[in-house]
């Protein structure tokens, strides 16, 4: 395929289905393997800044179905990555666990272990089908941690995360099996650009499952570098006008072609009848502010501190949404504090499905559908951790502990009084200091990452770029 032909009221029964299961016998998955369990989409951008869509006040790229989704549902304001970087926060999203438990906690082509489940393998076990599509980075091939040994059907892209830094390799994975692109040498050049495949694979796998319950996963490439979009692209020339340097200019077109793609899905829900049985969330994958306003509010002067790779908060705040028509209320902003390792046990609450026992997270469900609709409460996290590389972070209400690459020492902040991190008053209260320390200890246990069985497989990959 060349680049030119590839152009881009639910809940009162759901509740009443779970309280069938409640209260009569056990059934097996397959009897549950019917229309009352919602769909689930995570849609999740490669390096998208916090303040990059216009739903977060972004005023020179121009994200309408983005913005449009967001204002018909929810917007989580504090809604954290699990890590500052892509493989670490794709295995906390994944396996529901802060940087403290998980088997990932930096990039540099680690596995998840054997032993550790998904939510796809969670949603499994509900007779989901699952599929992913995009960039795996959490094992590569012949990992412990390959998604078809991890509850996913179908996986479509990169296994092996440097191998996505080409939209024009010469080939993408399918369930551990090289499928060619036409006309791709690497690099930002070729004949078949992997969005659009990706993209399109995506749909034909929502679209071949929508007689049935079905997860997917879409880790989408876009907008992460290198800069690249097809001069042909409709997008290409959005933005030339703007005042932008070469590459801010590419980037801001890979995020109004990303945008365009979540709306494409979302017509493709409707023309299924699907879009009222679909709970789509989105957000970015880490902090990212290296390009237009990724940390920066664009009206105000106020930025946060940091980007990826580090644990300050530029590091690890994401956009995120959650839109399911007739089930969640539009037009709500929520500041409740969250991250990754709650998407999981989110997921578990709304689909009944057993969480792991070593899963960090809380469920937000509360907060996505409201308090009465849940029946019950929304919990409050006891504390928040990340590790990554020599970083370390936790977080606790108003007060943040951070540890950087190279200090001995941890910086406290009230983000209260002072949400850009500038004033480090660990000696002003000393007590906060050595109790936040003390939960940080707690949270840490030695890193254990899978094994690959065939590293010179997954060196192919990562040089197929």
């Amino acid at each position: 395929m060349t680049n030119t032909k590839i152009k881009s009221n639910f809940l009162s029964g759901w509740l009443f289905a779970m309280f069938l299961m409640v209260n009569t016998s056990p059934l097996t998955a397959s009897e549950r393997h019917d229309s009352s369990k919602p769909n689930i989409i995570y849609i999740m951008a490669d390096e998208f800044g916090y303040y990059q869509p216009g739903f977060m006040g972004a005023k020179i790229v121009k994200t309408p179905n983005l913005d449009r989704l967001a204002a018909e549902g929810i917007v989580l304001r504090n809604m954290l990555a699990g890590n500052a970087s892509c493989s670490p926060t794709r295995c906390s999203l994944l396996t529901g666990k802060h940087g403290g438990h998980a088997s990932i906690r930096s990039n540099g082509g680690l596995s998840i272990r054997s032993d550790e489940q998904t939510i796809g393998e969670m949603l499994k076990q509900e007779g989901y089908a699952t599929g992913g599509f995009g960039k795996w980075g959490i094992g590569g091939r012949s990992s412990d941690g390959v998604p078809e040994q991890h509850g996913f059907d179908t996986f479509f892209g990169y296994y092996n995360q440097s191998h996505a830094h080409s939209y024009f390799s010469p080939y993408l994975i399918r369930n551990s099996v090289e499928v060619p692109q036409a006309g791709n040498h690497g690099g930002r050049k070729g004949q078949t650009y992997s969005a659009y495949v990706i993209h399109e694979e995506a749909k034909k796998w929502i679209r071949d499952n929508a007689q049935s319950p079905f997860f997917a996963y879409l880790p989408y490439t876009l907008p992460h570098g290198p800069f690249a979009i097809p001069e042909d692209d409709p997008h290409y020339h959005l933005y030339d006008q703007a005042g932008l340097s070469e590459e801010e200019r590419l980037y801001a077109a890979m995020i109004s072609l990303l945008d365009t793609q979540v709306g494409e899905i979302v017509t493709l829900l409707k023309e299924q009848g699907l879009e009222n049985k679909t709970l789509i969330m989105f957000s970015g994958d880490n902090g990212y502010g290296k390009t237009l306003d990724g940390n920066k509010d664009p009206q105000t002067d106020f930025e946060f501190r940091g980007e990826k790779s580090n644990l300050y908060d530029g590091g690890i705040r994401v956009p995120f949404f959650a839109y399911w028509p007739g089930t969640i209320k539009p037009g709500q902003s929520s500041e409740f504090v969250s991250y990754f390792p709650d998407v999981m046990p989110t997921i578990a609450e709304l689909t009944g499905a057993s969480l792991p026992v070593d899963v960090d997270g809380i469920s937000i469900l509360p907060t996505l559908i409201g308090e009465k609709n849940a029946g019950h409460a929304q919990s409050p996290h006891d504390s928040l951790y990340w590790e990554h590389d020599k970083w370390k972070a936790i977080r606790q209400g108003d007060w943040t502990l951070v540890k950087p690459y190279k200090s001995d020492d941890w910086e406290l902040f009230n983000l209260k009084t002072d949400p850009e991190q500038r004033t480090d008053v660990s000696k002003e209260y000393p007590q906060i200091k050595r109790e936040l320390t003390s939960l940080a200890e707690a949270a840490h246990e030695p890193q254990r990452a899978g094994v690959y069985h065939d590293p010179d497989l997954d060196l192919k990959d990562k040089q197929a770029k």
